[in-house]
Order: C-alpha cells, then structure tokens, then sequence
C-alpha cells in the first residue's frame, strides 16, 4: 500500500476508445457527459475549449452542468474517504465526450480543481487524451 493517494482525471472522446487502465485496478469511473448540452453546435463556441471562460459561462448559465458536477463530487467523496481510510494507492475518474473538447474537459477541470481543494493531502494528475484533436481556431 502506498502512503499518498494519486488521483487521475482524465477527458477523453468516445469517438477514441476508453482511456486505458494503465494499473491495471479497474479503471475507477468513467462518466458519461454527452448528456449536458454541446456548445459545439452553437457558432464559435466549437472553437474553444472547456478550459475556456466562454464555455465555462455557456455550462454555468445554460446547461445541467453544475448540478451533473455537484453529484459526481458526493459520488467519488464516498470513494476518496474510503481510499483514504484504506490507504489505497490510487483512484482513476475519467469524462467521456463525442469529440473530448467541451464537456469532458470542463467536467476534468473542474474536478481537479475539487479534489485539490478539498484533498489536499492526495496527488492529484490531470490529462486530456483528446487535446492533439481539439478544433481550435487560428
């Protein structure tokens, strides 16, 4: 058992594959975000990211997004406790997409940001698989 617990958040697009289990533990979660409304299909929002203030705005004030974001932080809270009681090594919390720009990477941010804030104690890794696909434009 390891004394520290290394928490990996990744985005990826289902158009990909799963993101692969690397430890080969069972992958911990993956969680589904094509049901919160796509900014891709609205103008110039399909040129950003969800790293971008734009996108974040469009998931604050028009979509599910907060209360999809509120659930999943007392779903993997259950887990990151026990983990912790048990000193486990390692928790894997992944968001799909179609295209693994917007709603993955927004929903991966921000709980990056959570698990940070509230486990300050853990390693927290964060990764976007899809980002050498991203339409960004120039």
């Amino acid at each position: 058992m390891s004394d520290i617990l290394h928490i990996s958040i990744q985005s990826f697009s289902y158009r990909n594959g799963y993101p692969e289990d690397v430890l080969k533990n069972g992958g911990g979660y993956v969680f589904d975000c094509r049901g919160i409304l796509n900014p891709y299909h609205f103008g110039n929002l399909r040129f950003l990211t969800g790293k971008d203030k734009e996108i974040e705005n469009f998931f604050l004030l028009k979509t599910k997004m907060p209360k999809f974001l509120n659930l999943i932080k007392d779903i993997i809270s259950i887990s990151i406790n026990e983990y912790l009681n048990r000193s486990y090594p390692y928790l894997q919390i992944n968001f799909g997409c179609t295209g693994g720009q917007h709603r993955s990477v927004f929903s991966a941010e921000q709980i990056t940001k959570f698990c940070k804030e509230k486990y300050p104690q853990t390693k927290v890794t964060l990764l976007h698989t899809n980002q050498n696909n991203w339409l960004i434009k120039n």
